[in-house]
């Protein structure tokens, strides 16, 4: 009784410390002004946004794997708009897919899942794209959205195929850690 007991406790805590190792070596963002925080892995360092695209607001990429980079986009949308007024999880993932592939028709890309989640005061949407690049790079998109104040929030992490399985379960901890308040 007791081994089994020592057994089962022993397993539970190497369970935990999986977990955990999965969290750790991850950082706190806040921008107070816009009301949105994450995480994000160490060794990412934040990228100067001062010609980028209109709505980029932040952008963060890893010093190693210089493709790794993550980014939160803001738009403006009616004040009394609600992430589900803007249509389903995979309503608005289709949305997403349709004006990216008018934005840049160079790149092809397929809508793998859309699902969604409740935060504290807001709801979420997480998307998951695989997207070939022109020079037939295959990358892998994962993002959250969410809307606060009359503002549509998109926070988007990518990687390149090949990672995407050795980063899988750090991306999705992380771009759930979005939030906006």
């Amino acid at each position: 009784m007791g081994k089994s007991l020592l057994k089962t406790l022993l397993i539970a805590f190497c369970l935990v410390l999986t977990a955990c190792s999965a969290a750790s070596n991850l950082q706190s963002f806040t921008d107070s002004r816009d009301g949105y925080r994450f995480l994000y892995p160490n060794g990412w360092v934040e990228v100067d946004v001062k010609n980028a695209t209109e709505g980029v607001d932040v952008v963060f990429r890893d010093l190693v794997e210089r493709t790794e980079n993550l980014s939160v986009i803001i738009s403006e949308i009616p004040e009394d708009k609600s992430l589900s007024e803007l249509g389903t999880p995979s309503e608005v993932g289709y949305r997403f897919l349709k004006s990216r592939q008018n934005d840049d028709s160079d790149r092809e890309a397929e809508f793998l899942s859309a699902d969604s989640r409740e935060g504290e005061n807001h709801e979420y949407y997480i998307l998951e794209y695989a997207v070939t690049l022109p020079n037939q790079q295959q990358r892998h998109n994962i993002a959250s959205v969410a809307v606060s104040r009359g503002k549509l929030f998109t926070f988007n992490l990518s990687t390149s195929e090949q990672r995407w399985q050795q980063v899988r379960e750090k991306f999705n901890i992380i771009v759930r850690s979005f939030s906006v308040y």
